[in-house]
Protein backbone atom coordinates (compact mmCIF):
# COMPACT_ATOMS: atom_id res chain seq x y z
CA UNK A 1 0.00 0.00 0.00
CA UNK A 2 1.17 3.50 -0.66
CA UNK A 3 0.15 7.02 0.03
CA UNK A 4 -0.23 9.46 -2.84
CA UNK A 5 3.19 11.03 -3.54
CA UNK A 6 3.25 14.82 -3.92
CA UNK A 7 4.40 14.68 -7.56
CA UNK A 8 1.56 12.38 -8.65
CA UNK A 9 -2.03 13.46 -8.04
CA UNK A 10 -4.98 11.17 -7.43
CA UNK A 11 -6.34 12.31 -10.80
CA UNK A 12 -3.11 11.21 -12.52
CA UNK A 13 -3.09 7.85 -10.77
CA UNK A 14 -6.70 6.87 -11.55
CA UNK A 15 -6.27 7.72 -15.25
CA UNK A 16 -3.83 4.84 -15.74
CA UNK A 17 -4.29 1.41 -17.28
CA UNK A 18 -3.68 -0.30 -13.93
CA UNK A 19 -6.83 -0.56 -11.79
CA UNK A 20 -6.66 1.55 -8.63
CA UNK A 21 -8.46 0.65 -5.40
CA UNK A 22 -8.76 3.70 -3.15
CA UNK A 23 -9.50 3.15 0.54
CA UNK A 24 -10.92 6.29 2.16
CA UNK A 25 -10.36 5.87 5.89
CA UNK A 26 -9.94 7.70 9.20
CA UNK A 27 -7.42 7.02 11.97
CA UNK A 28 -10.21 6.92 14.59
CA UNK A 29 -12.37 4.42 12.64
CA UNK A 30 -12.47 0.85 14.00
CA UNK A 31 -13.74 -0.81 10.79
CA UNK A 32 -11.04 1.09 8.86
CA UNK A 33 -8.40 -0.59 11.00
CA UNK A 34 -9.94 -3.96 10.08
CA UNK A 35 -9.37 -3.14 6.38
CA UNK A 36 -5.58 -2.81 6.70
CA UNK A 37 -4.79 -6.56 6.83
CA UNK A 38 -7.43 -7.19 4.13
CA UNK A 39 -5.71 -4.74 1.80
CA UNK A 40 -2.29 -6.21 2.62
CA UNK A 41 -3.60 -9.69 1.74
CA UNK A 42 -5.08 -8.34 -1.49
CA UNK A 43 -1.75 -6.69 -2.37
CA UNK A 44 0.04 -10.03 -1.87
CA UNK A 45 -2.48 -11.92 -4.00
CA UNK A 46 -2.73 -9.42 -6.86
CA UNK A 47 0.74 -7.85 -6.91
CA UNK A 48 1.21 -5.40 -9.78
CA UNK A 49 -2.23 -6.09 -11.29
CA UNK A 50 -3.67 -3.40 -9.00
CA UNK A 51 -2.61 -0.29 -7.22
CA UNK A 52 -3.96 0.30 -3.70
CA UNK A 53 -4.09 3.77 -2.16
CA UNK A 54 -5.19 4.83 1.29
CA UNK A 55 -6.53 8.35 1.72
CA UNK A 56 -7.20 9.77 5.19
CA UNK A 57 -10.46 11.72 4.97
CA UNK A 58 -9.46 14.03 7.83
CA UNK A 59 -6.24 15.09 6.08
CA UNK A 60 -7.78 15.23 2.60
CA UNK A 61 -11.15 16.85 3.16
CA UNK A 62 -11.35 18.47 -0.30
CA UNK A 63 -11.05 15.10 -2.07
CA UNK A 64 -13.41 13.44 0.40
CA UNK A 65 -16.01 16.18 -0.06
CA UNK A 66 -15.74 16.20 -3.86
CA UNK A 67 -16.34 12.42 -3.94
CA UNK A 68 -19.11 12.67 -1.33
CA UNK A 69 -17.44 10.29 1.10
CA UNK A 70 -19.94 10.15 3.96
CA UNK A 71 -18.88 6.96 5.74
CA UNK A 72 -15.61 5.17 6.27
CA UNK A 73 -14.17 2.92 5.15
CA UNK A 74 -15.29 3.66 1.59
CA UNK A 75 -13.60 1.73 -1.21
CA UNK A 76 -13.66 2.98 -4.80
CA UNK A 77 -12.25 1.08 -7.79
CA UNK A 78 -11.00 3.11 -10.76
CA UNK A 79 -9.53 2.29 -14.16
CA UNK A 80 -8.75 4.79 -16.93
CA UNK A 81 -10.42 7.53 -14.91
CA UNK A 82 -13.72 5.66 -14.64
CA UNK A 83 -15.25 4.75 -11.29
CA UNK A 84 -16.08 1.06 -11.72
CA UNK A 85 -17.28 0.19 -8.22
CA UNK A 86 -17.86 1.82 -4.85
CA UNK A 87 -18.87 0.48 -1.45
CA UNK A 88 -18.75 1.62 2.14
CA UNK A 89 -17.93 -0.81 4.93
CA UNK A 90 -15.54 -3.69 5.45
CA UNK A 91 -15.07 -6.06 2.50
CA UNK A 92 -12.98 -9.23 2.71
CA UNK A 93 -10.01 -9.91 0.42
CA UNK A 94 -11.74 -12.69 -1.54
CA UNK A 95 -14.70 -10.42 -2.35
CA UNK A 96 -12.40 -7.56 -3.35
CA UNK A 97 -10.32 -9.82 -5.59
CA UNK A 98 -13.48 -11.11 -7.28
CA UNK A 99 -14.85 -7.59 -7.82
CA UNK A 100 -11.53 -6.40 -9.27
CA UNK A 101 -11.30 -9.43 -11.57
CA UNK A 102 -14.88 -8.90 -12.85
CA UNK A 103 -14.91 -5.12 -13.14
CA UNK A 104 -11.35 -4.10 -13.97
CA UNK A 105 -9.44 -7.07 -15.34
CA UNK A 106 -12.08 -8.78 -17.49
Amino acid sequence: MSTVPKKETLGDIIQGETPVLVDFYAEWCGPCKMMKPVLEELRQKMGDKIRILKIDIDRNQAISNSLQISGVPTLILYKKGQQLWRQSGVVNARQLESIIQQKALA
